[in-house]
């Protein structure tokens, strides 16, 4: 029998209700009233029943009874608290019981249950319970998935290189990361401003909470404050349901606000708020959500120059730079190309299913000469066409998509450089279309059999859903989809 994982549940919206209670009764009309509202409902007279039910992880949220003979709900609510999985996320537990003291109450709460509703019943009461119930559980799993992604993903992206310039970097990174102190990170367009937001994090004491990014120039502006705020259902047009914004996602961890430049006025005074009181609102709501996460901020902007223009605000620019990491330019510290190709080598080589091991010494010549206006990240995508196009495992200078620079000092200013490199690489796949391409080939391969596909992709579940979801792949239809 094939149990759907809790990311597949989620996903699909399916949310399962466990209504436990001795009463047929009450069993009965909560299982008519919440099957009605279009949940999947189960139910279990006793305790025991109850405690095997939520060991087959298939409910999101049970409804459970304190009074019944045998193993009652305390015991039931007693033993997840002391035996759940650490790494599964367990379902809501809603107490629903005769008994009203205080007692009873704290010791239930203290034991992990969300509310404690006491009977008679009122229908409209539970309803809403339960859906708060589900929406925090919800946003567990979110953060649940994200910090799994992310242990797995720290050893992957890392900082390469030696040379005195990133040793500085190092080191102002060693500087920050014990403290909470908000962290703006400069640099041009393609120098790895997350990657040193990532390594803060996972230096830091928080490295086991989320840590969340969002690009200011990925969302529409309209659309941003709701993104990082949140909002709750009703607050604007199109707004169904609560939404739980980036703050709030971020937790104890951190939040990566990269192109903080792109910030429109309104939103750039917002955020100074946050960073004053450390309090937010989701957009719709007046309820202040205290913000635990520590921010840090990266642009390629020169911000001086927009507080000059009155485009960026000065309050917020020093809120921001309460600790600066500047990154130098690939151009800057040349003599840590060849241990980056090395390691770029290695890893697309590795993404893209090809051999390719060795650089050709005029390969490495191109690579060295080369002015690199588009910095680490225009040298991940030469490398990843280079390795796309060779047909050997020896990269060779041919298949590289670069014109060696013989004369540095030609009059073309880095942004001419890095417009004419971006044209002149455009016809050639990206390394996201290639991982897009074989990923979609591998899921038709096995007929949609994600764990089949893990195993020849060799990545977890967690990251294949997320690939899954970034490129908006989708199963074809059942005749086209071979057997599994």
């Amino acid at each position: 029998m094939h149990t759907m994982s809790e990311t597949d549940k989620v996903q699909e919206g399916m949310n399962t209700i466990l209504i436990v209670d001795d009463d047929r009764a009450i069993r009965r009309t909560l299982e008519k009233y919440l099957g009605d509202a279009g949940y999947v409902v189960v139910t279990a007279s006793d305790g025991e029943s109850a405690w095997e039910r939520l060991c087959e992880g298939t409910a999101d949220v049970c409804l459970l009874d304190l009074g019944m003979p045998g193993v009652d709900g305390m015991e039931v609510l007693r033993r997840m608290h002391q035996a759940w999985p650490l790494d599964t996320t367990p379902p809501g537990v809603i107490i629903i019981s005769a008994r009203d003291d205080m007692h009873t109450t704290v010791q239930a709460v203290k034991l992990g249950a969300y509310d404690y509703l006491v009977k008679p019943l009122d229908a409209n009461r539970i309803k809403l319970t339960v859906q708060r119930a589900l929406e925090q559980r919800r946003t567990s799993l979110t953060l649940a998935h994200m910090v799994a992604e992310e242990r797995e993903d720290r050893g992957v992206d890392s900082i390469v290189g030696k040379s005195e310039a990133i040793r500085e970097v190092y080191k102002r990174i060693g500087a920050v990361a014990t403290s909470r102190a908000t962290v703006l990170i400069r640099g041009e367009s393609g120098t790895g401003k997350e990657l040193v937001a990532r390594a803060i994090h996972h230096a830091s004491g928080a490295s086991n909470a989320p840590f969340i990014a969002v690009n200011c120039t990925a969302f529409p502006p309209d659309l941003l404050e709701s993104e990082l705020f949140g909002h709750v259902r009703g607050a604007f047009t199109g707004a169904v349901a609560d939404k739980t914004g980036r703050f709030q996602l971020a937790g104890q961890g951190t939040l990566f606000l990269d192109e903080i430049g792109e910030l429109r006025p309104d939103l750039q005074a917002k955020l100074l708020r946050v960073l004053q009181e450390r309090v937010f609102e989701r957009v719709g709501d007046s309820r202040p959500i205290k913000l635990a996460a520590r921010v840090v901020a990266a642009t390629h902007r020169n911000l001086e120059e927009m507080m000059g223009a009155g485009s960026f605000r000065e309050d917020l620019y020093y809120r921001l730079r309460v600790f600066e990491i500047l990154l130098p330019s690939l151009r800057d510290r040349r003599e840590d190309i060849p241990m980056l190709v090395d390691y770029l080598l290695a890893r697309i080589a590795r993404e893209t299913h090809k051999q390719v091991r060795y650089v050709s010494s005029e390969a490495m010549d191109a690579l060295l000469q080369y002015r690199w206006p588009g910095n680490v990240r225009e040298l991940e995508n030469a490398l990843t066409r280079g390795v796309v196009l060779c047909k050997g495992d020896v990269l060779t200078a041919d298949v590289l998509p670069i014109v060696p620079d013989d004369d540095p000092d030609d009059g073309m200013d880095v942004e001419d450089r890095k417009a004419f490199a971006d044209e002149t690489l455009e016809p050639l796949l990206t390394l996201r279309e290639v991982e897009k391409r074989h990923i979609e080939r591998v899921l038709t391969h096995t007929g949609w059999h994600k764990r089949r596909a893990c195993a020849i992709l060799q990545i977890t579940r967690p990251t294949l859903d997320r690939k899954i979801r970034d490129f908006h792949l989708e199963r074809p239809p059942a005749d086209r989809v071979r057997a599994s």
